[in-house]
């Protein structure tokens, strides 16, 4: 008889097999457990040691899943989401006042917080978790809902649309006013502001001048990977960003940023709520989503 009840390996080497599964990639997979590439592999072969079975093809620039990898993973994958499903659950009971709602940087400090604290003076009982970060939500149970723009990949999780941006040229005003009257072979020939994002959904520089009909060499001469340091830097003077008007309207306001021209595209994707449907939420969370909801009717963004 085996000296375990199931007859299952160890829940590590299951963990980083799914995770290396998951991303197709051992090094993806190390940096979301905390731990190397080195060993992940070492778990990977000691699961493959114990089914005697190769479940990955090792290549020069990645891995691929084998039949038997494509159905372990399959298996996982499902298991590991109806836990995360029964435990999330559990702390909900355990937390029913508490809400978890994810967003980019930029959208935290431009639109979400001040929202968030517009909710608690409304509904002070309720506490509200803010997770921000500029890489998708990926398998996180413990977030109610994320706000996203474009839709996510997975397609078990609720999506609520809640705008569509315009796409415009921003700066300084002192650049704003220099630039008034611009064509887009004068906007082409400022130094663009170009964000790098692992999400592949939003509309780049070289994008934006395609589509409004620009087909003209665009160059690259800053590059950041925060919406929200672009977005200084412009306000900076470092040159222009490609400015989301609804989401950027407390700096239009201000007058910090100052849109350029009448150049404006309709941005192709919307912006969602995603997460678990609502049969599935907290009152708490509920409440908070219709609250959301309410600030976008009510032009709050």
């Amino acid at each position: 008889m085996s000296r375990r009840h199931y007859n299952l390996p160890p829940l590590t080497t299951l963990s980083a097999f799914e995770a290396a599964a998951r991303h197709l990639s051992f090094k993806n997979a190390a940096e979301e457990l905390s731990v190397t590439p080195g060993a992940v592999s070492h778990q990977i072969k000691a699961l493959e040691g114990d089914l005697n079975a190769v479940l990955f093809q090792r290549k020069h620039r990645g891995v691929d899943l084998t039949e038997d990898g494509k159905a372990l993973y399959e298996t996982l994958s499902s298991s590991f989401t109806k836990i995360s499903k029964t435990l999330a659950t559990i702390r909900d009971q355990a937390a029913i006042g508490k809400v978890t709602v994810g967003s980019t940087t930029a959208v935290a400090a431009l639109w979400l917080s001040p929202a968030v604290i517009r909710f608690w003076r409304e509904m002070p009982e309720i506490n509200v978790d803010q997770l921000s970060q500029d890489r998708p939500f990926r398998d996180r149970p413990d977030i109610d809902f994320f706000i996203r723009y474009g839709r996510d990949s997975d397609q078990s999780l609720s999506h609520t649309p809640l705008f569509r941006d315009h796409l415009v040229p921003v700066a300084s005003p002192d650049i704003a006013e220099r630039l008034v009257d611009a064509s887009l072979e004068d906007l082409a020939a400022e130094r663009l502001i170009h964000l790098d994002s692992d999400d592949r959904s939003w509309t780049t520089w070289p994008e934006w001048f395609h589509q409004m009909g620009h087909n003209g060499a665009i160059p690259i001469d800053s590059r950041v990977n925060s919406y929200s340091v672009a977005l200084q830097l412009a306000r900076k003077g470092a040159g222009l960003a490609l400015g989301w008007r609804r989401l950027i309207q407390p700096m239009l306001q201000s007058g910090k940023l100052v849109i350029i021209g009448p150049h404006r595209l309709t941005a192709p994707n919307q912006f969602y709520l995603v997460g678990r449907p609502d049969n599935e939420l907290s009152e708490s969370a509920r409440a908070l989503k219709n609250w959301i909801l309410q600030e976008v009717e009510d032009g709050s963004v």
